[in-house]
């Protein structure tokens, strides 16, 4: 009895799996940014607000917003980077 519900249990969750899966482009862009080390997307973020802070001395306020708003965007993809390197992007693929 409980290995038959484990079994239902486990189809189900694989069911589901199949159901949310990766698409092919998805699946082509993590395999390819999953190459990139995580701290590249830190010292991107470091560079942007260095660079905002340039920009703002220099009496460019505009340009210095704008560049440094990128600093968490960067940081935002080195989190993802990282989720997909550990838990992997799909559950249904090797």
């Amino acid at each position: 009895m409980a290995e038959a519900t484990t079994r239902m249990g486990q189809d189900s969750r694989r069911s589901e799996a199949y159901q949310h899966s990766e698409g092919t482009v998805a699946r082509s862009i993590e395999k390819q940014t999953a190459k990139l080390p995580s701290d590249v997307f830190l010292w991107a973020a470091f560079a942007s607000i260095g660079s905002s802070l340039l920009l703002r001395s220099v009496d460019r306020r505009d340009e210095s917003l704008f560049v440094g708003q990128w600093a968490p965007t960067f940081l935002c993809l080195g989190i993802y980077n990282k989720i997909v390197k550990i838990a992997g992007s799909d559950r249904t693929r090797g």
